[in-house]
């Protein structure tokens, strides 16, 4: 009693601090940005934040997954632009980063009735729910037959009287409990509290509380990894689910989000990802798994010599296991078709060089891959003086050779561009060394290369990066930049 009386105690606090931030976010004057469909396309890319659980947004064996950033792929991809993704599970954050500018859109199931969804601009339905009562069912369950089930679980939402139930404070959960209390005179204590579906059902299965209202598909999924609990039990009628931009300078941008919506919905694509994240036993194995990141932090059983090893050349150790992941996908076994071995596709002739046998183990696999690294650094530090965009060269060199990449700075110099830059200058001549105006020019001194792999080699590197750092914890020790 004293545990859950403190648990609640705890829960009002924060859910009247969310209240109040809401608040101040409301009377805050917003610093919208003149950001629509024109200005992001010179800008070259989209950035859309998004919350992430289990079915939205999540990294599973190091590889960024999820309904919402699969719908975001595909958006980006019907604009043409590159995708940046922002991790944020404070919908009141989310929402203010939207309104000032610091995102374009936000992906996440709003509904229109919601308070703090007026100040923005709502998208067409990008999919549809309901709210469900989460309970626990009987500690004997399993041996209930389906009807003393059903007989001891609630379903008449009268006999919520006098319970105490939760529901978040978010845009989709909860809208229809209020209406369903009123109707039979007040007697159920609802609690609003800032915590997603995920959290409120995770507290019911664990016992610290009885009842909560959420989200129906995020607690059907719920229900493959906590058998315990029971979610059939529907409140309300079902609600569109959508995205939404900022209200001002978002015409063009609202206007290419609802064209492809509109249009998406109605394809087999949407119908198998649909079903992919919300009707697939497989849910259970992903989230049990030690390398589902949201739970374990862990993208690979290599994550300690990554770790390791990652102190070495002073990288945050994310951005070496996004490197591995892109090399090899954590298989420490694998061979490409050059030769190159490894959990980091060594080279033979490189770990020879270092000294090491690359197929000895693991650890000397990545060991000869750092010293490489470090080999690389040496060589770029005299010529690109700012370590995050040094990092961009080094990527590229240790996919590409360091020899196309200075031909490259060599022609973004003769060209006018700025040869200690990545994006937009040195990264545009790499993946022009395989045009024969360019491999042939005088200043190019290792010839022909397929420099666009490279390029996207260095993005997908970094972007996968970036989605390592939206949802993993940040460590002390080797900070990205510094």
């Amino acid at each position: 009693m004293i545990k859950k009386l403190l648990l609640s105690a705890i829960i009002v606090t924060a859910a009247c601090a969310a209240w109040i931030y809401n608040k101040s976010l409301t009377n805050r004057e917003p610093d919208i940005k003149t950001m629509d469909l024109d200005k992001i396309r010179e800008r070259g890319k989209l950035i859309a934040v998004t919350d992430f659980n289990s079915t939205d947004y999540f990294i599973y064996k190091g590889t960024p997954m999820g309904f919402n950033y699969e719908l975001l792929n595909s958006f980006s991809d019907f604009l043409g632009l590159d995708l940046e993704i922002v991790g944020e599970n404070n919908i009141y954050r989310a929402q203010e980063m939207v309104r000032t500018g610091e995102a374009d859109l936000l992906a996440s199931g709003l509904v229109s009735d919601h308070d703090g969804n007026r100040a923005l601009l709502l998208s067409s339905p990008v999919d549809r729910s309901n709210n469900v009562l989460v309970q626990r069912k009987p500690s004997d369950w399993k041996n209930q037959t389906d009807s003393s089930l059903e007989k001891s679980v609630i379903r008449d939402l009268r006999l919520l009287k006098g319970k105490l139930v939760y529901t978040g404070e978010n845009s989709s959960a909860g809208t229809g409990i209020f209406s369903i209390n009123k109707e039979i005179g007040g007697d159920i204590t609802i609690i609003k509290v800032p915590f997603d579906s995920e959290k409120l059902i995770k507290l019911v299965a664990s016992g610290e509380i009885d009842y909560a209202v959420c989200d129906g598909n995020v607690a059907q999924v719920n229900s493959t990894y906590y058998p315990c609990i029971d979610v059939k039990t529907i409140i309300g009628e079902p609600f569109d689910l959508s995205w939404c931009v900022r209200k001002e300078n978002s015409g063009l941008l609202i206007s290419e989000l609802n064209r492809w919506i509109n249009s998406y919905r109605l394809s087999d694509s949407y119908a198998m990802l649909h079903a992919k994240y919300f009707n697939n036993s497989w849910s259970s194995v992903i989230v049990k798994s030690d390398f589902y990141s949201l739970r374990t932090g862990k993208v690979s059983k290599y994550d300690d010599l990554i770790r390791k090893f990652s102190s070495h050349i002073n990288w945050d150790w994310r951005l070496l296991a996004s490197l591995i992941c892109q090399e090899s996908q954590f298989h420490p076994d694998v061979v490409s078709g050059t030769g190159a071995y490894g959990l980091m596709q060594v080279m033979p002739v490189t770990g020879r060089t270092f000294g090491i046998d690359i197929k000895s183990s693991p650890e000397n696999n990545i060991k000869a891959g750092i010293l490489y690294i470090e080999w690389l650094n040496a060589l770029f530090t005299p010529k690109i003086p700012d370590r995050r965009e040094r990092l961009n060269f080094i990527l590229a060199s240790y996919n590409a050779g360091p020899g196309h990449v200075f031909d490259a700075m060599r022609l973004a110099e003769k060209n006018g561009m700025d040869p200690m830059k990545w994006e937009g200058n040195v990264a545009l001549w790499l993946a022009r060394k395989s045009e024969p105006q360019y491999y042939n020019d005088a200043v190019v001194r290792n010839g022909y290369f397929r420099g666009l792999e490279s390029v996207r080699f260095v993005t997908e590197v970094m972007g996968r990066f970036g989605h390592y750092r939206n949802i993993i914890p940040e460590e002390k020790s080797r900070p990205y930049g510094e």
